[in-house]
């Protein structure tokens, strides 16, 4: 059973020091490299679908938290006002109140519907030292996430595509989902006290995962205070849950910021909301990957892509020349030297990188690279170039498989 605390760690993903404070970890080098491979990839399974980024502050005016319902409902899980200039500032808790101000930052029409704001930004909770752990509950949490603005005619059909979107995602991942959940409110004062929108926007998503044909179990008290989502859920290594990605549709904040659209009627109209989040928290999403692969990350998301191992120090020329042949191609090389140790030693020391070529007198003088897999498999020698296009196929397909 792989523990990603211990895990990251060891592979100098990433570490937390008390001085910086609990549920704040920082990323090495390494884990740098997961994070914004991850990163890069969500960006662009957006834009090929439509989505437009856009960046917004962390902190925002108390009023602002006010008037989307934060306030009253999630307080407990957000830090302490800052003063400053006479006025109330908050680290914000989530991205959507923002998305709805760019919204209406101008006059929309029904012709730029639907709308789909995406953003990889960052968001703060006030967590209890009690749950902090790892990457998978932190404090400061880089989120994925967007909000589709659109009629209520569109509705159904960009809940149905963010959840094909986060399919696609997992598959890239290797990840495999536990289960799909509908959340909906519990009793209490914890959600917005409108029956009728919550009726219309269950009924919505219900429709979605009927007609997708995908089996779902009702959560309830697991809805967001605004409205009901679909959460997928996922499993660690120790046996416990927890949500990565999540569909939700509300329409409750588009009331609480007047936000409205010039139909083709010439009149104003009420945009729904879709939140929508492929990996959620970049963080859980990392903690779940180490643990789920080992550390033996899908090619496109490992540290290092491809290592080089040099027989010698008469091929460390060559194998430099290969490492910058690779980088040219924007691949990840290594060189592991005969400085650091025999070649079983090297090759156990780079056993998690999915590529790995021993340079030899042999390889160099035929322009050849025999490749060892790293599920044990070892290809026959092809030219140097047919290699690294083959890596580099994968690497931008990415790819599950090896080869």
């Amino acid at each position: 059973m792989f523990d990603h605390r211990r895990l990251g760690r060891e592979l100098g993903l990433f570490d937390t020091d008390p001085l910086i404070g609990a549920g704040l970890p920082y990323w090495l080098p390494d884990g740098a490299v997961v994070r914004q491979s991850l990163e890069d990839f969500v960006r662009t399974l957006e834009r090929r679908a439509g989505y437009r980024h856009v960046y917004s502050p962390v902190l925002g005016k108390r009023e602002l938290y006010e008037r989307s319902g934060h306030w009253a409902h999630y307080r407990e899980d957000m830090f302490p006002p800052l003063s400053m200039g006479g006025e109330q500032l908050v680290l914000r808790p989530s991205l959507c109140p923002h998305h709805a101000l760019m919204f209406r930052s101008r006059s929309r029409s029904y012709r730029e519907l639907p709308l789909r704001m995406a953003e990889l930004g960052g968001m703060y909770r006030s967590e209890r030292s009690g749950v902090l752990g790892g990457l998978t509950r932190v404090r400061a949490i880089q989120l994925n996430d967007a909000h589709i603005f659109c009629t209520l005619d569109q509705v159904a059909e960009e809940a149905r595509g963010a959840l094909e979107l986060i399919a696609a995602a997992y598959r890239a991942m290797g990840i495999v989902p536990s289960r799909y959940r509908l959340s909906l409110p519990g009793p209490g004062g914890k959600y917005v006290a409108r029956p009728e929108l919550w009726e219309r926007a269950t009924a919505l998503l219900v429709r979605v995962l009927d007609e997708l044909g995908v089996p779902y179990e009702e959560g309830v008290g697991e809805a967001a205070f605004y409205g009901p989502k679909i959460d997928v859920q996922v499993v660690d290594a120790a046996g416990r849950e927890s949500t990565l990605s999540t569909v939700q549709v509300d329409f409750h904040q588009p009331e609480q910021f007047d936000l409205h659209y010039i139909g083709p009627d010439g009149a104003r109209h009420r945009p729904v909301m879709v939140h929508r989040s492929i990996v959620g928290s970049v963080e859980r999403a990392v903690a779940h990957l180490i643990e789920r692969h080992g550390g033996a990350f899908p090619a496109w998301l490992a540290p290092v892509q491809l290592a080089v191992l040099p027989l010698g120090e008469e091929q460390d020329g060559a194998a430099r020349e290969l490492a910058a042949r690779c980088l040219e191609l924007d691949l990840r090389a290594e060189v592991l030297g005969a400085e650091r140790g025999s070649l079983g030693a090297r090759v156990r020391e780079a056993r998690l990188a999915p590529y790995q070529v021993v340079l030899g007198p042999r390889e160099i003088a035929d322009g050849a690279l025999a490749v060892r897999l790293r599920d044990g498999r070892r290809l026959a020698p092809l030219p140097t170039g047919e290699v690294l296009e083959r890596i580099h196929a994968n690497v931008r397909a990415h790819a599950v498989d090896l080869w």
